[in-house]
Formats: structure tokens, C-alpha cells, sequence
């Protein structure tokens, strides 16, 4: 089989140009690939890590994934065009979770978890009309990291980023995003879901309903610091 493979930015100064990778088979992964070139081309050996994968203009997240005879593989760089989102913050925008994954996605993650808190428009039986977030903005976002470096050490994830809020919010809009990539889906999720726990009791966030007869700031449990 026969495969081209396509290379940009540094990469192509790094080998010289694309490549015309001759194969044995019927297929090869993208792991076995990634090997391969490495073999044959010590010199882009230490980038391989750090590069996304595209087969016939498609990305692709998994290593397994098999390769055939006539396809296009490109190898990407990091792309300039902006700053990837901080992994850890307190906003008034309007989050972006799409941007979270990317930036916590690696080569070698086969799965990525995200999870949105979503404002309902029913709490405990009676109507919200939309929820008002406040925080300690500094400490939250010292405390997230905090959050989000205890997952990394309790579970054996890649990358962990997670947003909150603030501000007045309609129902249907996303207050809390936190994402998680990993090898495994089990450890993803487990991973998350303990994120989401943590958040919930350490960092100082607090929020006020606002339904058909008036305000009122929700009672929550007492904060504690992260374990």
C-alpha cells in the first residue's frame, strides 16, 4: 500500500518535504505509522507527540485507527492564530467548550469527556426564570487549578480544563464546563465527574435564582479545601 503523507510549517524543513510512504499489507494504525515515520526519520521523532492527525481532510482522535492504500495523512503542527484558552477560569462570556477540548486533547488521548451545567428553568418544583452567578474571582480560579490538579494526580487522565460563569444566565445556557481527556473513557469519566464534585464543594461560587416572585441566593454546603 501506498500512503502520502503531508507535512507543514517546520515539519516539512525538518524532513524536506511531503512523503511517499511505501507500505507492506493491506493497512497499517496510526500508532504503527507514527512509529514507523519515527524510525525512518529521526529527526521528527521528538514532534510526533505534539501533532494532530488528518486522514483525507478528516481529524482523527484515535490511534487505531487504520490507515489503507491511496489515503492522504497530514501531519499537524500546533496552529498559530490565536492563544489556546487558559485551562482554568472565571468569566462573563459565554463559554466555549469547543475550544476547551482542543485544548486539552492529545495525541495519544482516546477519549475526551466534557461536562456542561446547564440552567433549567425548574429547581426543587417551582420556576427559574434564570440564575445570577457570583465569585471570589482570584480564589476561584486558584481554587480550579487546585480542582484540577488533584484529578490529574487521583486518576490517570491527559489534560483537565474547567470554566465557570458568572453573571446573570437564561436558562438553556452553560454555567460550568469541564473537560477531560484520557487514554480510556473509564478514567475520563470518573476523572469528571470527580471534578464536577470538588467544584461543587471548594470553590466559592455562589448563585440567585430568579423566578416569577423575585430573588433569592440559593443555600449551598458548607466550603471546604481541595483534598
Amino acid at each position: 500500500m501506498q500512503l502520502k503523507i503531508r507535512l507543514f510549517a517546520g515539519l516539512k524543513q525538518v524532513v524536506g518535504g511531503d512523503i511517499d510512504e511505501q507500505i507492506e499489507g493491506d493497512c497499517i494504525t496510526v500508532a504503527a505509522l507514527h512509529e514507523r515515520l519515527g524510525e525512518e526519520y529521526p529527526a521528527l521523532r521528538p514532534y510526533l507527540s505534539g501533532l494532530a492527525v488528518a486522514i483525507n481532510e478528516e481529524y482523527v482522535l484515535d490511534d487505531d485507527t487504520e490507515l489503507h492504500d491511496g489515503d492522504e495523512v497530514a501531519l499537524i503542527p500546533p496552529i498559530s492564530g490565536g492563544d489556546a484558552p487558559p485551562r482554568y477560569l472565571v468569566t462573563t462570556a459565554v463559554l466555549d467548550v469547543s475550544a476547551l477540548r482542543a485544548s486539552v486533547l492529545t495525541p495519544a488521548s482516546g477519549a475526551v469527556v466534557a461536562f456542561e451545567g446547564v440552567v433549567r428553568d425548574r429547581h426543587e418544583g417551582h420556576e427559574v426564570l434564570r440564575l445570577e452567578y457570583e465569585a471570589y474571582v482570584e480564589m476561584a480560579e486558584r481554587v480550579l487549578e487546585q480542582v484540577g490538579e488533584a484529578i490529574k494526580r487521583e486518576f490517570d487522565i491527559h489534560e483537565i480544563a474547567i470554566h465557570h460563569r458568572i453573571g446573570m444566565l437564561e436558562v438553556g445556557e452553560t454555567s460550568l464546563a469541564v473537560v477531560v481527556s484520557s487514554e480510556h473513557r473509564a478514567e475520563g469519566f470518573a476523572a469528571t465527574h470527580r471534578a464536577v464534585d470538588r467544584v461543587k464543594e471548594s470553590v466559592p461560587v455562589w448563585k440567585r435564582e430568579h423566578g416569577p416572585d423575585g430573588a433569592t441566593w440559593q443555600e449551598g454546603v458548607p466550603a471546604r479545601p481541595v483534598e
